[in-house]
């Protein structure tokens, strides 16, 4: 039987890739788990009972798009938190987690081809897995580009060769950026909407982690294309509850754009998508309503902000996240040091290289380990304090 090769360059995902490294050792002490952004503060107490208040919902099919309550919810809370005013009927769609629409968005807005090639699709280099395998199967070239200190921990669009803007067809990025917890300035973002807008590409604006932050809520790209007057189907964003409210498990992301960016991709998911639950709709919507519990969120990781701070004071290289929940911090070797943590401490990392492209001395995220900040507090600065004797002192 034959099998599509398209996939077969494929490198093992992050964290099966994580097990074969770590798994057949013992662990050097009480395991502390700092790997998957996975929030672990609590979501309001209230969603269970929209959920139960509203379960009869499960017994038929959902609305494909999202239910009239929860389409309102969303450009509600776009409104209140980019000052963009959006059409629920014609310039969002509810998802099944953000990760669906940032694949979906590439298949239903991606050409055959740019200028009569091979397009290509931008992606920052650290990268969310999905930006690579979406581009593959639309059959466009994923370029990656190297998202360094260098470069402010964001990539440089503006500064990649003719030949590849000319073929480019869409740019994913990420702000606030994971793993490095950079923040997309105004200017950043009017620099690439300008440079999207003269070699005619689409910017896909991953903002998942856009409510957790030290002091300043980040500019969204919503923002800054109203600001410039930019085509409204340049520009596409996502965002979901799994990070802003703690509720990964309840799956509710939204996709907005331009009306014609969000009818195919509306007609592609009558297709091939898989809509949330009406139970869980009804949630969502009170959730995008509530920005209570985000304040009180976004509270304790600020005090997590400080206590790394404190823990790593003095270490050099140490980059405070702007924004996001994750540490970037600089090592040697990422694969060994997380080997050496977890054999010394018990406490599990990410090797950076696992979320990068690029060979042996080529990788950006080679000499990094990616540290989730989602553990109850206690527990997570005794990990960071472990962290930093093990591989710093």
């Amino acid at each position: 039987m034959n099998f599509p090769e398209r996939f077969s360059n494929l490198p093992a995902y992050a964290f099966p890739r994580l097990r074969a490294l770590l798994d057949h050792h013992q662990p050097g002490g009480d395991v502390i788990h700092m790997t998957i952004g996975e929030p672990k503060h609590d979501f309001p107490a209230w969603v269970t009972d929209m959920i139960m208040e509203n379960a009869g919902g499960f017994q038929g099919y959902p609305p494909n798009e999202g239910s009239p309550e929860l389409r309102a919810a969303i450009t509600d809370w776009i409104k209140r938190r980019y000052g963009v005013a959006m059409d629920p009927d014609t310039n969002v769609m509810a998802l099944n987690g953000t990760r669906e629409g940032l694949y979906n968005a590439a298949m239903a807005l991606c050409p055959e081809q740019k200028k009569g090639q091979k397009p290509v699709v931008l992606c920052p280099n650290p990268f969310y897995q999905v930006y690579m395998v979406a581009s593959i199967s639309v059959g466009a070239e994923p370029y990656f580009v190297s998202a360094t200190a260098a470069t402010g921990h964001l990539p440089d669009y503006a500064g990649l060769p003719e030949d590849v803007l000319n073929r480019t067809a869409v740019a994913y990025i990420c702000s606030p950026a994971n793993p490095q917890g950079a923040v997309a300035s105004r200017e950043y973002w009017a620099e690439l909407i300008r440079l999207a807008e003269a070699y005619d590409f689409r910017i896909f604006a991953d903002e998942c982690y856009s409510e957790i932050y030290r002091d300043e809520a980040p500019v969204g790209v919503l923002t800054v294309a109203q600001e410039l007057g930019a085509d409204p189907e340049r520009v596409t964003l996502f965002n979901s509850l799994s990070k802003r409210s703690n509720l990964a498990g309840l799956r509710s992301g939204l996709i907005a754009g331009g009306p014609e960016t969000i009818k195919r991709v509306k007609q592609l998911r009558a297709y091939s998508g898989a809509p949330l639950p009406a139970p869980l709709q009804a949630a969502a919507a009170r959730v995008w309503a509530d920005e209570a519990h985000v304040a009180e969120n976004r509270a304790l990781y600020q005090e997590k902000y400080a206590i790394a701070d404190a823990v790593f004071a003095g270490v050099q290289g140490y980059m405070p996240a702007e924004a996001g929940f994750f540490l970037w911090l600089p090592v040697e070797n990422g694969e060994e040091t997380a080997l050496k943590v977890w054999q010394e401490t018990g406490v599990r990392v990410l090797p950076g290289a696992y979320l990068s492209q690029g060979d042996p001395g080529q990788n950006p995220g080679e000499q990094f380990i990616r540290v989730a900040m989602v553990a109850p507090r206690t527990e997570m600065q005794h990990g960071l304090t472990q962290l930093r004797d093990c591989i710093y002192l």
